[in-house]
């Protein structure tokens, strides 16, 4: 908190609520959609073995890193970008092209970093509500003004598990002027199998204002070494290389991302695994009379709403189950507060889950 007489940040730096992430002192960590096997041992390899080198800088290109990406997505290896995390990345994208009286345009249960990244440059965040718990083109359209830089798509989105198809992603696209930059988040973009879903890539070959971004902390399992890539128009990423860090990837984020995505057995198995369980868990958790929202992503949102008095409480269900080392995420700050989000877990973590669940409905 800034002391009296002290120095004074930029206006509407205060007014940023900080980014919380899922609480990490458990036995069953379930509260940040980490994977649930793991990283791929080839991944910790790589990783073990870049032990003998941390006295080097990393390659501040990402060169290896942005080679394995291209060729096993069949992209142009010179516009993408790695950072920090897709985290990193966004914050980049709005802090180069949004400042004070500008727009960041989101959906309503979009995801926190795009208004706390407008905030910290001093633009405006604007929200556009969700169609249920989807997001709306044409409300997103309707809020677009001549102060719009950005506009976010978390697709499939997180906490909502929800997404577009490629076609309507196409018509947001298509409605917004040039000027205007669509960001695509497909963070979960891996978790995927519905014949109508694209990653955006597409558009990014086409047109000069689309981003794509995506990450390795979810079906890659390599959260801890922050390892993020952006895929976009030559122009844009020529600006993002401008103004990111220049060794913003370690070395042991390189030869453990390379590793990781390169182990694509490693990977189908971590799908196989988390539709298979992602299934079982909502059946056995409607079973219980919880409503279970529809998911493509490796978690879901269980509601308490409607529920009798006093098993209608979200945050007493998940006090329950911290007490019995279970953490799984609240959602007041995306203005869900019946709701739990649910990572999918191995499967004890997941039977652990429905038994708590179980001991709270039954008092």
């Amino acid at each position: 908190m800034t002391q009296p007489n002290g120095p004074v940040p930029r206006p509407g730096i205060l007014d940023i609520a900080a980014y919380v992430g899922g609480e990490h002192h458990g036995h069953i960590r379930l509260a940040s959609n980490e994977g649930a096997l793991g990283p791929s041992p080839r991944a910790m390899a790589a990783y073990a073995a870049a032990a003998d080198t941390l006295h080097r800088y990393p390659d501040g290109g990402s060169s290896a890193l942005r080679g394995a990406i291209a060729k096993r997505f069949n992209l142009d290896a010179d516009r993408i970008v790695c950072g920090a995390g897709s985290d990193e990345l966004i914050s980049l994208l709005i802090r180069s092209y949004a400042g004070p009286g500008d727009e960041v345009l989101y959906s309503q249960y979009g995801f926190l970093m795009y208004p706390i990244g407008a905030k910290s440059v001093g633009a405006t965040p604007v929200t556009a509500p969700e169609d249920g718990l989807t997001a709306s083109v044409d409300s997103l359209l309707a809020r677009v003004t001549p102060r719009t830089k950005l506009v976010f798509l978390a697709n499939p989105n997180n906490p909502t598990g929800t997404y577009l198809p490629a076609s309507e992603v196409a018509r947001l696209h298509a409605g917004l002027p040039a000027n205007v930059i669509l960001v695509i988040d497909a963070a979960y973009a891996e978790y995927m199998n519905r014949e109508d879903y694209t990653a955006g890539e597409e558009l990014v070959e086409r047109f000069p204002n689309v981003v794509m971004t995506r990450t390795f902390s979810k079906i890659y399992a390599l959260g801890s070494l922050r390892i993020g890539w952006a895929y976009g128009p030559a122009g844009i990423v020529d600006v993002l290389n401008r103004v990111r860090g220049p060794f913003n990837v370690s070395n042991a984020a390189h030869v453990a991302g390379v590793a990781a995505v390169e182990d694509t057995e490693f990977l189908e198995r971590s799908r196989a695994h988390n539709e298979t369980w992602r299934a079982w868990f909502a059946a056995e958790v409607q079973a219980l009379g919880l409503t279970v929202h529809p998911s493509v992503t490796n978690f879901v949102l269980v509601d308490f709403k409607g529920q009798a008095p006093g098993k209608d409480d979200a945050e007493a269900a998940r006090q329950l189950l911290k007490g019995r080392g279970i953490l799984v995420r609240q959602m007041p700050a995306y203005g869900l507060p019946s709701c739990l989000r649910v990572t999918i877990g191995t499967e004890a973590e997941m039977r652990a889950v429905v038994d708590g669940l179980k001991a709270f409905l039954a008092g």
